[in-house]
């Protein structure tokens, strides 16, 4: 027993500094999401891991790169933390992963924020991503809309690094598989502009075939309103990554246009199978409501944590590092692997179209066709060239 006790007392908690915008527009998804974090950390700390907890300290980005990056210098050099998780905005992660997590060394595990420049050209050693990523979403949109007859598109969206991305990635991979294919006009607008409407009339009047709508959080919503609004939808197609998750549908209620293309990686409903019905109930039973995707991802990211330390067998940021490339891990939609090339997880997407749900008041994703994550990655022969390598 004597021998024991010095390995007990330096047993310690896993100390986690969460940034994410809990104020404004974006939080309704930054809340989403650390419900879903401490889901998973409840879960963790009733058994342990290395014999102490997870423990976590909030901090508010505000959803801007200065605020950001200034949280994450505080939660590193005063509260010693072990490591980052956050954020929605891409903007933010990509300046506290190349002037923190970089800097200091110090692992960064993304968890909404959807930019691949933060584990493709921007990666590095320590920053990890939970998050589906735009090149994901711009290869299973693409692959979903060669499939149809568009010729004609347009290309309109929040003027910010998330949507010039999935905007870019869309387009450059739509043009790969179908060369034929024309952009006929691009607009861009302030991130957060209240009226869409003299924007949606332009567009209609440029006749388009299809517009991919580049955008995302509260902005997504105005869009989505205003499609409907407008009647646009009633006369070209329109598609938008993660159009169809349960976080941005459900404040719309019967205000969200049925017939918009979307994909995403996670719906509470799909896949419908044990593990995700135990995630969903358990979830439900916390907060009242289903998960988003945010919940999905940033439970995911607690999983990480959590296997990445027992796996590494001591609170050593060098050794999690380690631990958590290649590691596979189950998960509410099945086993998914951090790839070890770029630190991305690889999760597959789901391209559905908007529906009213039955017997509900919001609408879901229908008629969901499934692309394995290996095929909608970038191979990690382009992730090196991406990086210079």
């Amino acid at each position: 027993l004597a021998l024991m006790l010095p390995a007990l007392s330096e047993a310690r908690n896993i100390k986690v500094g969460v940034m994410d915008a809990y104020t404004g527009p974006a939080a309704v998804f930054a809340k989403d999401a650390l419900n879903g974090f401490k889901l998973a950390v409840d879960q963790i700390n009733q058994k342990g891991v290395l014999g102490g907890k997870i423990e976590y300290t909030t901090r508010d980005t505000k959803f801007k790169v200065d605020i950001g990056l200034n949280m994450a210098k505080e939660l590193v050099m005063n509260e010693k933390v072990d490591l980052l998780v956050g954020t929605i905005n891409s903007g933010v992660a990509l300046a506290v992963s190349d002037g923190v997590s970089k800097k200091e060394k110090i692992p960064f595990i993304v968890w909404i924020s959807k930019s691949e420049h933060i584990t493709g050209k921007n990666g590095h050693r320590y920053v990890f991503s939970a998050a589906d990523n735009t090149a994901q979403g711009g290869k299973v949109g693409a692959v979903g809309l060669a499939k149809k007859p568009y010729k004609k598109y347009y290309i309109a969206g929040d003027d910010y690094a998330y949507g010039h991305d999935i905007g870019d990635s869309v387009w450059k991979n739509l043009k790969g598989l179908k060369p034929d294919v024309e952009k006929i006009g691009e607009t861009w607008w302030k991130l957060g502009e209240p009226d869409l409407v003299p924007y949606l009339t332009s567009i209609v009047a440029a006749k388009p075939d299809c517009v991919i709508f580049c955008t995302g959080g509260q902005s997504m919503a105005n869009v989505l309103k205003a499609v409907k609004a407008t009647g646009m939808i009633d006369k070209v197609a329109v598609y938008i990554h993660t159009a169809t998750d349960h976080a941005v549908l459900k404040p719309l209620g019967a205000e969200a246009p049925e017939g918009v293309m979307g994909t995403m990686h996670y719906h509470f409903y799909y896949p419908d199978i044990p593990e995700n019905k135990a995630f969903v109930s358990a979830f439900e039973k916390a907060y009242k409501e289903p998960p988003g995707f945010p919940a999905f991802n940033a439970y995911v990211t607690g999983l990480l944590i959590g296997e990445g330390f027992k796996k590494a067998g001591a609170i050593d940021k060098e050794k999690f590092v380690n631990a958590l490339e290649g590691m596979k891990i189950s998960t509410p939609i099945g086993k998914l692997e951090m790839r070890a090339c770029d630190h991305q997880m690889v999760y597959p997407m789901f391209l559905g179209t908007t529906k009213k749900a039955p017997g509900k008041d919001y609408t879901i994703s229908a008629n969901i066709v499934t692309l394995p994550g290996e095929q909608i990655l970038p191979t990690c022969e382009e992730i090196k060239k991406s990086r210079g390598q």
